[in-house]
């Protein structure tokens, strides 16, 4: 492969963001990587915030003088659940490689920059990171699942409400 075709994968790379290149010819092996932060990244979903729903009214036909119960434990099921989205269409992994440990866990305790997993779209490894500080609570994608846009991948408690 001559210099010119080179030059050409390194113009097709910035000019579809691509993070890299693999290419092999006979006894040559090219391989071309572009960090993340070389070029402007596709937005990302902002996290959403979602509560738990509020305990159900006391019956309106109670007797005068009885007293309405507060449902057990309804201060303790209200509380703020971040939902991380998945920022593109693609296949969502939790571990970099097949026999690796999962980048996260049910109970681990995350800050805007860890990675959370990876999402591959179009043959590209994509790293998605919690955007929130606090707690797993819950995982919602399995290892190898298609995610939509939007879709929700993780649950966080933030840190301020964390006990």
């Amino acid at each position: 492969m001559d210099m010119k075709n080179v030059v050409k994968l390194v113009k097709l790379m910035e000019s579809h963001g691509l993070d890299e290149v693999e290419v092999e010819e006979g006894e040559l092996h090219i391989r071309l990587k572009k960090s993340a932060t070389h070029f402007q990244a596709a937005p990302v979903a902002a996290p959403v915030v979602v509560s738990a729903p509020a305990a159900a009214p006391a019956p309106q036909n109670a007797p005068a003088n009885s007293v309405p119960e507060a449902p057990p434990q309804a201060a303790e099921a209200k509380e703020d659940i971040v939902e991380i989205p998945s920022p593109m269409v693609g296949t969502f992994y939790r571990s970099p490689t097949p026999d690796a440990e999962a980048f996260v866990n049910v109970g681990d305790n995350v800050d805007h920059d860890t990675v959370i997993g990876i999402i591959e779209a179009m043959k590209v490894m994509n790293e998605i990171k919690a955007e929130a500080e606090g707690e797993i609570v819950r995982i919602l994608v399995e290892n190898g699942e298609s995610v939509e846009y939007g879709q929700p991948i993780v649950t966080i408690r933030p840190s301020s409400a964390a006990s």
